[in-house]
């Protein structure tokens, strides 16, 4: 049986009338724009079921602005996010799809550049403010976001994973999931861990021989 916490019973501090419709989509607006590089003129939002009926009078629209704007579900400006927006010169689009056998309430955010590819982040809002993250630029992965993040890109070979674990053992950082997928000579690792992971630590890391990515999100629940 699930250990519920008082937030799960009365729900996130938040700006809207629904915890999935706008907390959610708040936290996953803000989350992938923590992952995708700076420097993004459009985000195009492909919203699946519920979210692609109901997002402009839930306010869904409003909160995944405010999240790639970097606003948390509980800021007063999430009402003004279009505005926002605009102010920033920073384009926006609503596309309603169909992104298969998903949760209602799953938006792909599509981050689009003027001098390099496009990238995407795909995650539902499963309630109570709750998020999952399914994909993150073509690579599978599976988190809430409720732990801090790294995500890293490297070079496929023996000894990285064992190198990045020492160092974070090093600093007294406990793992609490990995996830590994490889694609031809490339991998990419997904972990959460139980603290903050420091500035020292993602520097360290950044110097291990192979490592292409580095990406740290030290995530709490807003």
């Amino acid at each position: 049986m699930k250990d519920y916490t008082v937030f799960d019973i009365l729900g996130p501090v938040m700006i809207g009338p629904s915890s999935s419709h706008t907390a959610g989509a708040a936290r996953l607006g803000k989350i992938a724009k923590d992952i995708a590089s700076e420097g993004f003129y459009k985000v195009e939002f492909h919203l699946h079921g519920s979210f692609a009926k109901t997002y402009r009078g839930h306010g869904t629209d409003k909160a995944l602005i405010a999240g790639i704007l970097g606003l948390d579900p509980a800021d007063e400006k999430l009402k003004e996010s279009f505005k926002i927006a605009k102010d920033n010169n920073l384009e926006i689009e609503f596309i309603e799809t169909d992104l298969g056998h998903h949760h209602p309430n799953t938006v792909k955010i599509l981050f689009k550049y003027k001098d390099k590819d496009d990238f995407y982040v795909l995650g539902s809002s499963i309630g109570g403010g709750n998020i999952v993250v399914y994909n993150i630029n073509g690579d599978e992965v599976e988190f809430t976001g409720l732990n801090p993040i790294m995500l890293v890109k490297y070079k496929d070979k023996k000894g990285v994973i064992s190198k990045i674990s020492s160092i974070l053992s090093e600093m007294d950082i406990n793992i609490a999931t990995m996830q590994v997928s490889r694609e031809r000579n490339l991998a990419t690792m997904l972990c959460e861990t139980d603290s903050k992971i420091i500035k020292e630590v993602e520097e360290r890391i950044s110097r291990i021989e192979g490592i292409t990515y580095l990406r740290v999100i030290n995530t709490i629940r807003s």
